[in-house]
């Protein structure tokens, strides 16, 4: 019967093993390094399955692991794993998939420390080999496959252009060369998009961005089969070390209660002024794959069930003065590097792009000065609105 309901109603309610917990409708943190035993016998017989055992806190930790279920079911795969940061679980799927000397095929515009783990990390101490494409194309991926190709990393939709992939499709191609997938889903959330379904092999998240949704953690998560999640575990997780504490769990536990109940607002929003912004004169182009006019809707349609409220557009001005200016005048988007709170910001990826990237990396990621990258947060849309375009009006002014 459980396994019929909703999601919605699944993030409610924990394990039957926590109900004997005096009733408290919030499970306990179990905030303590080690776990103790009662004979060696007991200890002897934990260490044979230290996956499903906890003995201390860097490997299993009770209040962890609640929340590792709860996000393994909202993705539907069989297990997950979480991890300090959105990166510690980037950099672990990569290492997992990855031995020296291997290939990965990758997008131009995956998240920028993304990028620079592969090019600053594992090309100059791994010997990695890198193709990178616009991830738009099939062929383009399934032309760039060579003998030693491990790993076809994806970002759909990828950073600041939100251009999509087939994800069925390189998924088929994949597994017909023994290639392992990734994908960096923190954009639609398990809630609005569920690569697992389509074939991906490791689904990855940030969670400081929509799962955790408040602005006050930081987390991410690898979410996967039972036999490479475990294998995650063993190796990555634990000899890595980038474990997640079990308060920073429990805030996470929180924020998936209402889930659904964000992800309807931002995306309702987004809408809003996804249309708004396209309409507007001073505005170039809108890049938010809810739109019907957006080049990929029919593909978003078809794997995506909902939008996020993330999106970037292009002023249609390449004066710094005037872009700085529209930057400089909101009040209600907060200038900030990060996305999926309550709150509304604005950032220009160019600022950290020109920093993280060379010249030529730059240049392929096809971003501009004017490239403005918005999260629409839980505000009332119509000051949202009013916001942007107050700041509009002063360019030209």
């Amino acid at each position: 019967m459980a396994n019929k309901r909703h999601i919605e109603t699944l993030m409610m309610h924990d394990n039957d093993q926590y109900q004997d917990q005096f009733g408290a409708v919030v499970p306990p943190i179990y905030q303590n390094s080690l776990f103790t035993f009662s004979s060696w016998e007991a200890i002897e017989k934990a260490f044979e399955d230290k996956i499903n055992n906890s003995i201390y806190s860097r490997g299993k930790n009770p209040t962890v692991a609640l929340v590792e279920q709860k996000i393994a079911t909202l993705a539907g795969g069989d297990k997950s794993k979480l991890f300090s940061s959105g990166m510690a679980a980037v950099s672990a799927a990569m290492l997992h998939c990855l031995s020296a000397g291997d290939h990965i095929i990758t997008l131009k515009n995956i998240y920028g420390p993304s990028i620079s783990l592969i090019n600053d990390f594992l090309i100059p101490k791994m010997n990695i080999e890198v193709t990178y494409v616009s991830g738009s194309d099939v062929d383009e991926i399934a032309k760039a496959i060579k003998a030693n190709t491990r790993l076809i990393y994806l970002e759909s939709p990828s950073s600041v252009i939100f251009s999509l992939q087939n994800l069925s499709a390189i998924a088929e191609i994949a597994k017909k060369h023994n290639i392992a997938t990734a994908i960096d889903n923190t954009w639609a959330t398990p809630l609005f998009q569920k690569p697992l379904a389509l074939g991906i092999d490791l689904e990855i998240h940030s969670c400081s961005k929509y799962l955790g949704g408040h602005s006050d953690i930081v987390s991410g998560v690898v979410i996967g089969s039972n036999k490479l999640i475990d294998a995650i575990h063993v190796r990555e997780y634990e000899l890595l070390g980038a474990k997640m504490a079990p308060v920073e769990a429990s805030l996470l536990l929180r924020s998936l209660r209402t889930l659904d109940l964000r992800m309807a607002r931002h995306q309702k929003s987004a809408m809003c002024i996804a249309e708004y912004l396209s309409a507007h004169p001073l505005i170039e182009e809108v890049n938010y794959p809810g739109l019907s006019s957006f080049p990929q809707a029919e593909l978003a349609r078809q794997q995506m069930s909902g939008f996020s409220g993330l999106m970037s557009f292009r002023l249609k001005t390449d004066n710094p003065k005037e872009i700085k200016t529209f930057f400089n005048s909101l009040e209600l988007f907060k200038i900030g590097v990060s996305w999926g709170g309550h709150e509304s910001l604005i950032y220009a990826p160019a600022i950290s792009c020109m920093k993280e990237q060379s010249p030529e990396q730059f240049e392929k990621m096809g971003i501009s000065l004017g490239d403005m990258r918005i999260s629409v947060g839980l505000e009332n849309v119509d000051d949202l609105l009013a916001d942007l375009s107050n700041a509009l009006k002063l360019i030209n002014a």
